[in-house]
């Protein structure tokens, strides 16, 4: 997977004082996903529909992290994210089962639409010609 990972660094906007106009502390991970053979087609989907706009139209997910100090930290920062991204795409979604309501339910749902109406009705104006 370190093949299909290229870093390089930035100068980076926030922290960091005077350092932060000098040093290329900001860190841009740059993923080839679509080369990967790391990765099933599947999860490279989920993948692709988590990462959303940091997907690339050559197939690339970049990660760009310039919330720490150093450029260590950086690095550190957008590898976890990264494997987060990449744990949480190797996690199937269930498949939903379709089912219908039980005829209890159904027969409560149909009681307390009756009782709604009739409190509705006894809102309405009152008439004397009964």
């Amino acid at each position: 997977m370190d093949k299909d990972l290229a870093w390089s660094f930035v100068r980076s906007s926030g922290p960091g004082g005077q350092n932060v106009n000098k040093v290329a502390t900001a860190a841009q991970l740059r993923f080839d996903l679509a080369g990967t053979e790391s990765l099933e087609p599947a999860v490279k989907q989920r993948l692709r529909s988590l990462a959303g706009r940091r997907v690339t139209d050559d197939g690339a997910l970049i990660i760009v992290a310039r919330n720490q100090r150093t450029q260590e930290g950086n690095r550190r920062e957008a590898l976890e994210r990264l494997t987060e991204l990449v744990r949480r795409a190797l996690v199937a979604p269930k498949v939903r089962k379709p089912t219908r309501p039980t005829r209890g339910a159904r027969e409560r749902r149909l009681e307390t639409k009756t009782q709604r109406r009739s409190t509705k009705q006894l809102r309405g104006r009152v008439r004397w010609d009964d």
